[in-house]
């Protein structure tokens, strides 16, 4: 990139990441020691600006950068991204948003501690939303390096880990200063940029082919070097089996994961009653789905005007796709047109993964104090340190951990980083979410073993498969540990986790507490005795 898309790139983000700062100062002068305050805003969200931010907080660098370069590389087979993303958002609908918020306060655990011994369900809930929270955090840092490599010429790894490592310290700022209140904010401000970005360049790719959408996927087509194969199934999973295999995995990681994601479940505590939550999802998807439907658009445009070929050669991932796109419908790496308008879209970019690693540091950080801090300290004479304190101490320490895997994983696309953390929340999270709120005969041992008989094998499938080892790919491709040939757990962990439950609660001992599930069951439905 030339000296002036440096210079304008870096000067929108110093101007966002001022604005953010700005907001985050002013809402740490209000009340910020309260439990309710920090992790819930004090629950003073309207439907509409909830539902802004929980769009902002779904619609992620692996949307705008992984999903887009995918469609660029992959044709159809990227494409089915948008639509297991999207898609997922019926499952929340209908089956979590209300009952969540009738029934937690602050986290996952709080739902299923409803009705189980608290202390083995905090530990475990906790446990797997901070492994959630930290695969995902990974690919928004993996997200910040390839822009800002790009933006430097593509070649710089120092400026990758340094943008990593600012983008970090920014997170634990955000968190640790604002809580709830500046983050949602954050997500709002975020939100309307990325989906005004994402229109400017649908309607400019859709004008360079006269608003012939049809002629745009027969030119990406035959850019592409594959034909009309481009636009089937299969190119990336239809190889073999085992790449059938692993698009069915995937497939349902995508599904089922959103439901069990630490950081969308929060943002439901963040309105006043369940109506209202209820309402922020329906925002939600009128905005993810129309920036999902756009996706397919500039997908396909990179295909077309950048080619894959250029793609893969900024990215070996496709992570840059959208920026290469943008600066060619501006007009050229030499035009002050195609400067500006990759700088602006460079800066929104940047913007989606500081308004998404603010979320979920927070999320992370709330489940280490509201659940395994509570639960792990010992009595002692001494006053035990407050939750906020606690959850501030753990923002830093969460932002150390996703910086060190995020300079491991810089050279994987982010989509598919993200895919691995839907895989683990449907796994752990889902299948314990939905017993608790369904399941009348549930208990605290099954409630347990759905955790960690589905976090476990998730974890372990992902250790032994081709990302960590055994393909030039990998993150260690120079040796080659591989056991499991799926790249994504969720065909395997998910059904574990159910039946993990499933087996932990018909042979254990204890005897579900009828009350407490007719409460729990009354208090989901109605909302009477929600926080």
């Amino acid at each position: 990139m030339t000296d002036d898309h440096q210079t304008l790139a870096l000067a929108l983000f110093s101007v966002f990441i001022a604005v953010t700062l700005a907001i985050t100062t002013w809402v740490s002068r209000n009340r910020q020691g309260s439990a309710e305050e920090f992790y819930a805003g004090g629950r003073l969200f309207s439907p509409m600006e909830n539902g802004f931010a929980i769009a902002g907080d779904y619609m992620s660098a692996a949307s705008f950068l992984g999903i887009s370069g995918l469609i660029a590389l992959f044709g159809y087979d990227g494409l089915l991204y948008s639509v297991g993303f999207l898609v997922a958002w019926l499952v929340v609908l209908f089956l979590v948003a209300e009952l969540v918020r009738n029934c937690g306060r602050f986290t996952l655990a709080d739902v299923v501690a409803a009705r189980m011994r608290e202390r083995p369900v905090r530990i475990a809930a906790g446990t797997s939303s901070v492994v959630v929270s930290v695969l995902y955090l990974v690919a928004q840092m993996v997200g910040a390096g390839s822009l800002v490599a790009l933006l430097l010429g593509g070649t710089s790894e120092a400026a990758q880990a340094w943008t990593v490592v600012v983008v970090g310290a920014l997170m634990v700022v955000y968190v640790s200063m604002g809580g709830m209140r500046a983050t949602t904010w954050i997500q709002i401000v975020k939100a309307v940029l990325l989906m005004g970005g994402a229109i400017a360049l649908t309607v400019l790719v859709l004008l360079r082919f006269h608003g012939d959408f049809d002629h745009l996927l027969r030119s990406a087509a035959e850019r592409s070097g594959h034909g009309a194969k481009f636009l089937a199934p299969g190119l990336k999973y239809g190889g073999d089996w085992t790449a059938r295999f692993d698009f069915i995995s995937l497939g349902l990681a995508l599904v089922l994961g959103t439901a069990g994601l630490p950081h969308i479940l929060s943002r439901f505590y963040t309105v006043p009653t369940a109506r209202a939550a209820r309402r922020s999802v329906v925002w939600s998807i009128g905005l993810i789905g129309g920036f999902y439907l756009m996706t397919i658009v500039l997908g396909f445009g990179a295909a077309a005007v950048v080619g894959p070929d250029a793609v893969r050669g900024s990215n070996a991932a496709g992570n840059t796709a959208v920026p290469l796109l943008a600066l060619d419908l501006g007009g050229g790496a030499d035009s002050m047109g195609g400067t500006v308008l990759f700088a602006i879209v460079a800066a929104i970019a940047f913007a989606t993964i500081l308004a998404v690693v603010a979320g979920i540091t927070l999320a992370s950080s709330a489940s280490v104090a509201h659940d395994l801090y509570a639960s792990l300290r010992r009595r002692r004479t001494r006053p035990p340190r407050s939750e906020v304190a606690v959850a501030r101490v753990a923002a830093v320490g969460i932002g150390v951990i996703a910086i060190g895997l995020g300079l491991l994983a810089r050279d994987l696309n982010v989509a598919f980083l993200v895919g691995l953390a839907f895989a683990v929340a449907a796994s752990a999270n889902l299948p314990v979410l939905l017993y608790s709120l369904f399941w009348r005969g549930f208990t605290t041992r099954g409630a347990v073993w759905s955790v960690y008989g589905g976090l476990i094998p998730a974890v372990v499938l992902v250790l032994l498969s081709p990302v960590v080892s055994g393909s030039p790919d990998a993150l260690f491709p120079a040796v080659d540990f591989q056991l499991f040939p799926l790249q994504n757990p969720g065909l395997v962990s998910i059904p574990l986790g159910f039946l993990a439950g499933w087996i932990g609660t018909v042979t254990s001992a204890e005897k579900a507490d009828e009350a407490k599930h007719a409460e729990t069951e009354v208090r989901s439905l109605t909302g009477a005795g929600a926080v």
